[in-house]
């Protein structure tokens, strides 16, 4: 094993036991980069690489790690919905009975047309406390997904609300 890469090795051993630990600059400015997309080439992490002034070797081994102590969740494609056509969106909010909610959030999850399932507290002006954002490729689709949901989870008590227009949407940066 080259000597860089064995310290580079040893340095993410020591951070993999201590997965609390603070994020690096480097790390902190990986993560930066990796926000706003990578390039797909035969060499992706070249211009990580190049920007961060080290090998891609420990550009990778950092991902890795990122992603073991669960620092990221995920690093992958993210394609734009309309281009596919899937130009249907709605909120379906569920009122879930709270000994049900672990559950029944592992089932409305599972559906591969939910993209998002959250549990959120109630108000007395709205009784609702399971979110699911259902995508499909018309209205009508997205209402077939909520029938299959409610059959699949036993809830009847559901509401359907459908986006007109989206002003913004983006994942929260660093």
């Amino acid at each position: 094993m080259p000597e860089n890469t064995k310290e580079i090795a040893e340095n993410l051993i020591v951070r993999k036991e201590n997965p609390s630990a603070r994020l690096d600059d480097t790390d902190e400015k990986l993560i930066r980069l990796m926000q706003d997309g990578i390039e797909f080439t035969h060499a992706p992490f070249l211009e990580y690489a190049n920007v961060l002034g080290i090998s891609e070797e420990e550009v990778v081994f950092r991902i890795k790690t990122l992603a073991e102590q669960k620092k990221i969740r995920r690093f992958g494609a993210s394609i734009g919905h309309l281009v596919i056509g899937f130009t249907a969106n709605a909120m379906c909010v569920w009122d879930v009975a709270p000994s049900k909610v672990s559950d029944t959030g592992k089932i409305m999850a599972s559906f591969d047309e939910v993209s998002h399932c959250y549990e959120r507290p109630r108000t007395a002006e709205w009784p609702y406390n399971m979110y699911t954002m259902i995508h499909g490729r018309s209205t009508e689709e997205c209402e077939a997904v909520a029938v299959r949901i409610s059959e699949a989870v036993g809830i009847a008590d559901y509401k359907l609300v459908f986006s007109e227009k989206e002003f913004k949407k983006t994942g929260v940066r660093i």
